[in-house]
C-alpha cells in the first residue's frame, strides 16, 4: 500500500478495494463453456469488423461511415474485454484475418458488404450469443447493446451509402 503524503508517515493509505472502488471485478466464477465460447465468438466478430474497417480506411482515407464505425468497434472490443477481466478469464488471441476482396471493392460495394456483415452480426447475436449468456445478466446487457448498435446504428449507416 502507498504511504500517506500527509500526517504520520508510518501509516499506509487504504487500497482502492478497501476504499470501496477501484477493482470492481466479480468474485471468481467459473463461466460455463458455452458462455466462454459466446464471449470468444463475439470478440472475434468485433475484432474482424475493426480490422476490416481499419483496412478500408487505410485504402480510402477517413471516409464515413467507416471512420465513425471503426471507433465504435474499438469500444465494443473494450466492452467485451472488460467482461473477460471481470470474470478473470484470459483473452483469446486475435486470429482474425480480413477478407482480401475488400482491396478491390469500390466504396458502394464496401458499404454493401459491411451492411451484409452487420445483418449477419445481428443474426449471430440473436441466434447464438444472446441465448448462450441469458443466465448472466451483466454479459447479456453488454451483448444486447452491441447487437443493437449493429442493428440500429451501423446497419442503417452502411445501407445509406451502399447505393
Amino acid at each position: 500500500m502507498d504511504k500517506c503524503k500527509h500526517g504520520d508517515r508510518n501509516k499506509t493509505s487504504p487500497s482502492a478495494n478497501e476504499r470501496g472502488f477501484g477493482d470492481t471485478s466479480k468474485e471468481r466464477v467459473a463461466l460455463p463453456e458455452g458462455v466462454r465460447a459466446a464471449l470468444a465468438l463475439a470478440l472475434a466478430d468485433e475484432r474482424l469488423a475493426q480490422k476490416t474497417y481499419t483496412s478500408i480506411l487505410a485504402r480510402l482515407g477517413p471516409v464515413r461511415p467507416f471512420s465513425n464505425i471503426v471507433e465504435a468497434e474499438s469500444r465494443h472490443i473494450k466492452a467485451i474485454e472488460s467482461i473477460y477481466r471481470s470474470y478473470h478469464e484470459p483473452l483469446p488471441p486475435d486470429e482474425t484475418t480480413v477478407d482480401p476482396s475488400i482491396k478491390t471493392q469500390v466504396f458502394a460495394e464496401l458499404c454493401s458488404t459491411a451492411a451484409k456483415a452487420e445483418i449477419e452480426n445481428v443474426r449471430l447475436y440473436d441466434a447464438q450469443l444472446l441465448p448462450a449468456v441469458a443466465d448472466f445478466p451483466d454479459i447479456l446487457a453488454v451483448f444486447v447493446r452491441l447487437r443493437d448498435a449493429s442493428a440500429f446504428r451501423h446497419l442503417p449507416a452502411f445501407q445509406r451509402h451502399a447505393g
